[in-house]
């Protein structure tokens, strides 16, 4: 239940109601709000005097939900550029899957100034399945990415792999990305939750729809309203492709939930030939970003080389989205 409480009711009367209810109290646009479990469907009589609204929940999708705020969100990534709302910016988020040299990320940053585009992907803390694999470049990583914002003016989204440098992703990027394999931990859930910084949640490959947006509600519930979902394929019996994208996925989330989506057709695929076709599908759904793994020689990356495309390419895609986004009345950013 999400229980919005009269405008006369003081601190200290909040924080007994929070306590007696075991529920989280945040602020949003000047209302404050109590959230408890979804199990609670009736208040006491005695508590009726505070409640100005109150919304009933059949699962614990509460801040999340189309039935308390039927629009999507809203999220501000600086001045000047917003996505979700009612405007219909789509960000195309480029750049390499791990940052691997200043003179790579350097490069890529050249590309998205090039094209115009806004946002610059890098990975620093890489969650690789073996531990033999290039696991980034840790601290030095953010560093190259913050002198890549700092000369051109790009905003920065790079993945946190666990709680250890959490702090040290939320200081250097503008963007927190949650990665499918850590998006069940609550460290990095509650600290995020501790920000106001744009957090994108990356849906688990085993991950149902509720879950993915159970963990979008720790940050919320927290007091970060920034939060956007991004759907990058699931594991199911095909094996000629990476992953599967989720799209029906997709459509029940934009019909259900309030919060902005990105999709990210690079991982879903794993293999560069068929991100392009699969980017445009993406774009068709009216989505609110597209991340998209760029390299400048692919063949030599440190990290997932099959999906990335090379610059020449990631070019052509751009160049062949601009007409398709001008007819879906949307602008890539």
């Amino acid at each position: 239940m999400i229980i919005e409480l009269k405008k006369n009711t003081d601190s200290a009367t909040i924080e007994k109601l929070a306590q007696r209810l075991n529920a989280f109290h945040i602020c949003n646009q000047d209302k404050n709000l109590l959230i408890t479990s979804a199990s609670v469907k009736e208040l006491a009589s005695e508590l009726e005097a505070h409640v100005e609204n109150q919304w009933v929940f059949a699962n614990d999708m509460q801040l999340s939900s189309r039935s308390f705020l039927n629009e999507t969100r809203e999220i501000q990534l600086k001045e000047g550029l917003s996505i979700g709302g009612k405007n219909n910016n789509t960000l195309l988020i480029g750049g390499p899957c791990s940052v691997e040299s200043e003179d790579q990320i350097r490069s890529a940053s050249e590309l998205l100034k090039e094209l115009d585009l806004s946002v610059l992907r890098g990975g620093c803390y890489k969650p690789r399945t073996s531990p033999y694999s290039f696991q980034g470049l840790g601290l030095e990583g953010l560093q190259l990415l913050s002198k890549m914002r700092d000369e051109f003016g790009h905003l920065i989204i790079s993945e946190v792999r666990d709680a250890t440098h959490v702090e040290a992703i939320i200081e250097h990027t503008d963007i927190i990305q949650i990665g499918a394999k850590a998006m069940y931990d609550q460290g990095i859930l509650r600290a995020c939750a501790k920000t106001q910084k744009p957090v994108m949640i990356k849906r688990g490959f085993g991950t149902t729809l509720q879950e993915f947006t159970q963990a979008a509600e720790f940050i919320l519930a927290g007091g970060n309203s920034n939060v956007i979902l991004c759907e990058r394929g699931i594991r199911t019996f095909e094996t000629k492709t990476r992953f599967t994208l989720d799209l029906c996925g997709v459509a029940w989330l934009q019909e259900h939930t309030n919060l902005p989506i990105i999709l990210d057709p690079s991982h879903a695929m794993g293999y560069a030939y068929g991100v392009p076709s699969l980017t445009k599908a993406c774009l068709a759904m009216n989505v609110e970003g597209l991340i998209i793994e760029t390299h400048p020689n692919p063949a030599k990356a440190k990290s997932d080389a099959s999906q990335q495309l090379d610059y020449n390419g990631f070019r052509t895609l751009y160049n062949e989205l601009q007409p398709l986004a001008e007819c879906l009345g949307r602008k890539l950013k």
